[in-house]
């Protein structure tokens, strides 16, 4: 497998081995569990991890996310009023949609251009290498479902 504008995606194995890292089975585990669930929790890595490593611990899991994330195998992303999220996509300065409703998130191509995508009025002397947007709104599901609530609430904020 190699490596494609949507992240990292040879073998999790291969991957560690071009960093500094140990190969170790729980790294392994973690990259793959964020490679299947892009925009996990915490919570939904390890219920992954444990379907291959039964005996894997709470804190392994958490060191694991963290070397990775240092090391930029793995993207942690926190939309407001969120915890944590880690994907393998990496390395592409992509922005997300999240849902206020049920809080699906969407990866977005970076919105124009090479990253980091935006120029800030004045960037007070800074070398900018990312720009990081998040889009609020409604998904398709929620939008449809709580078209008629949303609207109601809109017309009576007028």
């Amino acid at each position: 497998m190699n490596e494609t504008k949507h992240g990292h995606e040879e073998d999790p194995a291969t991957a560690l081995r071009q960093t500094s890292l140990r190969v170790t089975k729980q790294r392994v585990a973690v990259l793959e569990a964020v490679r299947v669930h892009p925009h996990a929790d915490t919570e939904t890595v390890i219920r992954s991890v444990r379907e291959t490593l039964p005996a894997v611990s709470h804190q392994a899991v958490y060191d694991s996310l963290h070397t990775l994330t240092e090391v930029g195998l793995v993207r942690c992303i926190q939309p407001s009023g969120s915890v944590a999220r880690y994907e393998r996509r990496i390395g592409d300065n992509h922005h997300h949609l999240v849902c206020r409703s049920c809080g699906l998130i969407v990866d977005v191509d970076c919105t124009v251009g090479q990253a980091p995508c935006l120029t800030p009025s004045h960037d007070a002397g800074f070398v900018i290498e990312q720009a990081e947007v998040t889009f609020w709104g409604l998904c398709p599901d929620c939008a449809v479902s709580g078209a008629a609530m949303v609207g109601d609430d809109h017309r009576s904020a007028v």
